[in-house]
């Protein structure tokens, strides 16, 4: 750590390192004892790393010139140096804009220093891996050459006299520094030679050799690379590995460090939209996708799939699901990945389990739908898991299936945050995919994660899918998601707070009106012209099947639609009542023939366990069963004129006897009929892909008392005075509540205050503290009685008094 960087620090306002640690909050967490503490942290690899995460490339770009340049800059060469890669140097927008960079800079501790001799901050030049795509300087590219060949070297670059420089790196990083020499060794290779170099000019700087570490002179130099090696102008880092050292790049791009910059983004192009309609059609969207999820968790309610011995969903039972949905595969994979992310379903077992739903999709279904859609829609904005490689393979060639454990990716919820925070930045239009990832590399230059491009990809995929973006466009709803409406990036908000109820009253106005009616036809058939209501739809789930769905969804009722709503408990008569309460026309003849006739035959043969046994008031009906030959699998046996046996297990025969053309109804051991609940079939949730929330900063108030609090501790450390002796008497004691309020006013003034406090051993000490700040059960302070800042447990603060 730099001592002129700690003074630098030190000299800063409050106001300045408050601006500090608003941007860079990790640097407080904890408080540090005093500024060499804090410049120390603000300068360790991971917090400067953390820093330049966060830069655009232009911002970034000034930050690698200072690193690449030597010694202290000053600001007109910065500018001058930086306006080489512009296309247009007199612009002034270009002037304001690197001001405010430079500013925004030493704000966040990355340069500091006066205008007059700009530096980067220690610990940046360590960090930063190739600034601008260039090499190491000579120096370092050629620290593990032996002397020997050292010598050879010095004495090919500099021809007659280089006897007399020494046989040094950094004799040989002296010649490389000098751009006639250079220029001179440039000029002596063959076109080949120099074209190998262009291949390196703009990075990246390293290249791949047979015998990289061939000793070779200049005047015996066959292949071009031997006349690069010999002359100094690429470097061996390894057995088949070059470099092409920083001065001689420098020297090849004419002095540039980048070759063209911008200090505004790439512009975002796209198709315009009508805004109303996006809106309309992302509220369209969004309603489908509700509705969707709904009818999963229905559907695995019944009928839940098995979980894979890996712990996902497999292949058949994701394309079964597919078709039960009309939906295709990528969706389907969409809205299980949801709707598991959001707790709606579960694993109810590792091993024989199934995927059903968990209590929570009950709470869930009842709320209103604008509110059930921002759930879905936060909890796909923050999860960490891609529905979107669902089967694809990992490295050890696996399947990724559905509900996998391995489609968890990190990056994941902050590049849909970003990806949404660049359309937001458009509104009313629908940018192209290479736009967005074209303005993403600008925003975000040193996170190109192998997956960024992809991840891009798929969150405007499925944003469409989910109603967040309506033609391309981000919709009103979908914008009051994210945290900052202007446009900005960053993580989403989380469900509990303001915006979710801002998208929800939104989206609103915009969903169709649920019906509560049908069109019964005479063919079997109802036609629901518009989304239904939640009752509705449920209730035709069970006692028909959908034919067809778009702007109208046609159910047909037929036999063992009608059979499976009796199973549910339900009779004829409340069936019938059900259809003439919901239907705009009179019930048709034949549907009410059907209703009653099936129910006339359902129950009468009952199946219970014998392995199972039938039992039939009717003997005839049982003489018939017996004869089928269809029967035979079955293995019946005769016990009584109304009874028959079986080794098939209940299930099984009930199925078999349906298909035979008969209506058995299940029976328990009690001899009473079983109704089959279509809705209790629940798991406990477990804990699904959500990224944890990104902390994003501390409030104000934190902010300035931890400044306070390093300042007390840093004027201790300076002065080296002697802690101070605390207040005689009777250690303070005061009620809980009337300490806890003290010490906020105290914090918020920045005032001192007397407590009383018990040690580890539970001896009544007294203190003089400073209070910088309280959470987690915890109060940071500068303590006069130790000079020094320490944590204190509030539970053993026994009271608190005022200074006398």
């Amino acid at each position: 750590m730099s001592t002129e960087f700690t003074e630098w620090l030190r000299g800063r306002s409050d106001d300045r390192l408050r601006a500090l640690v608003s941007v860079r909050p990790e640097l407080i967490t904890p408080v540090p004892a005093h500024l060499e503490g804090l410049a120390g942290r603000a300068s360790s690899p991971s917090a400067v790393g953390r820093a330049l995460d966060r830069l655009d490339r232009f911002t970034l770009a000034v930050v690698e010139t200072l690193a690449v340049l030597p010694g202290p800059v000053a600001y007109r060469s910065l500018r001058a140096q930086m306006a080489r890669a512009l296309p247009g140097t007199a612009d002034p927008g270009f002037q304001s804009a690197l001001k405010e960079t430079v500013e925004r800079l030493r704000t966040m501790a990355l340069i500091y220093g006066p205008d007059r001799a700009l530096a980067p901050a220690p610990g940046v030049r360590e960090v930063l891996d190739a600034p601008a795509g260039l090499g190491p300087p000579a120096v370092e590219a050629f620290r593990h050459h032996p002397a020997e060949r050292l010598a050879e070297l010095v004495q090919d670059v500099a021809g007659e006299g280089g006897e007399t420089l020494g046989a040094t790196k950094e004799a040989l990083a002296t010649l490389l520094g000098d751009g006639e020499i250079v220029g001179r060794l440039v000029e002596e290779v063959s076109p080949q030679a120099r074209s190998a170099l262009n291949e390196l000019v703009w990075g990246p700087a390293s290249g791949r050799v047979p015998n990289a570490r061939r000793e070779v002179r200049a005047a015996t130099a066959q292949s071009p690379i031997e006349q690069l090696l010999s002359r100094a102008l690429l470097a061996a880092t390894g057995e088949e590995t070059v470099v092409l050292p920083r001065e001689v790049a420098l020297f090849l791009r004419d002095g540039r460090v980048h070759r063209d910059l911008s200090p505004f983004p790439p512009a975002t192009e796209g198709t315009e939209r009508d805004r109303g309609l996006a809106d309309r059609t992302a509220a369209g969207q969004a309603f489908t996708f509700t509705r969707a999820v709904e009818e999963l968790c229905e559907r695995w309610s019944t009928d839940p799939p098995g979980v894979l011995r890996s712990g996902g969903l497999a292949v058949r039972d994701l394309k079964r699901t597919s078709a039960l949905l009309d939906l295709p595969e990528w969706v389907t994979g969409l809205i299980i990945e949801v709707s598991y992310a959001a707790g709606l379903v579960a694993a109810s077992g590792t091993v024989d389990g199934d995927w059903m739903p968990t209590p929570g999709y009950d709470g869930w279904r009842v709320k209103a739908t604008e509110d059930r859609w921002v759930t879905l829609a936060t909890t796909w904005l923050t999860m960490d898991r891609v529905p979107g490689i669902i089967g694809e393979r990992d490295e050890r060639d696996r399947l990724l299936n559905a509900l996998h454990p391995d489609l968890r990716r990190p990056a994941a919820a902050e590049i849909r945050a970003t990806a949404l925070g660049i359309l937001a930045s458009t509104p009313g239009v629908a940018p192209t995919l290479d736009a967005v990832r074209a303005r993403l590399a600008w925003e975000q230059p040193r996170r190109r994660g192998g997956h960024r491009d992809q991840l891009v990809e798929f969150t405007l995929r499925e944003a469409e899918q989910i109603g967040v973006t309506g033609l391309g466009a981000l919709a009103g709803h979908g914008r009051a998601l994210l945290p900052d409406s202007s446009g900005g990036s960053g993580a989403p908000a989380g469900s509990g707070g303001g915006r979710p109820v801002s998208a929800a009253h939104l989206l609103l106005p915009l969903l169709p009106e649920p019906l509560d009616h049908v069109l019964l036809q005479a063919d079997l058939t109802a036609v629901a012209p518009g989304p239904l209501t939640g009752d509705l739809r449920r209730w035709l789930a069970v006692a028909a099947e959908v034919e067809s769905t778009g702007g109208a969804t046609v159910y047909r009722f037929d036999e063992r639609s009608i059979r499976r709503a009796l199973d549910a408990g339900q009779g004829a008569d409340e069936l019938l009542t059900m259809l003439e309460r919901h239907s705009t026309t009179p019930v048709p003849q034949p549907l009410s023939y059907l209703v009653t006739d099936v129910a006339r035959r359902h129950g009468r043969m009952r199946v219970g366990t014998a392995s199972a046994y039938v039992r039939c008031d009717d003997s005839s009906l049982l003489d018939e069963v017996m004869a089928d030959k269809r029967a035979i699998p079955l293995r019946l046996r005769r016990l009584a004129p109304t009874v028959i046996a079986s080794k098939s297990s209940r299930p099984t025969l009930v199925d078999a006897l349906r298909a035979m053309g008969y209506a058995p109804a299940a029976e328990s051991l009690d001899g009473d009929v079983i109704i089959t609940q279509l809705d209790v079939r629940r798991t406990e949730a477990t804990s699904a892909g959500r990224s944890p929330v990104t902390f994003s900063g501390h409030e104000a108030d934190v902010v300035a008392a931890a400044v306070r609090a390093v300042r007390a501790g840093d004027a201790a450390h300076q002065a080296r005075r002697a802690p101070v002796a605390a207040p005689g008497g009777q250690v303070p004691r005061s009620p809980a509540t009337a300490t806890i309020t003290a010490l906020r006013e105290a914090i918020r003034q920045g005032s001192q205050v007397w407590i009383g406090y018990l040690d580890s051993q539970g001896n009544a000490t007294s203190r003089i503290l400073e209070p910088a700040r309280m959470e987690g059960g915890y109060l940071t302070a500068y303590d006069e009685t130790r000079a020094a800042v320490h944590r204190f447990a509030l539970h053993r603060i026994t009271g608190i008094a005022d200074i006398v």
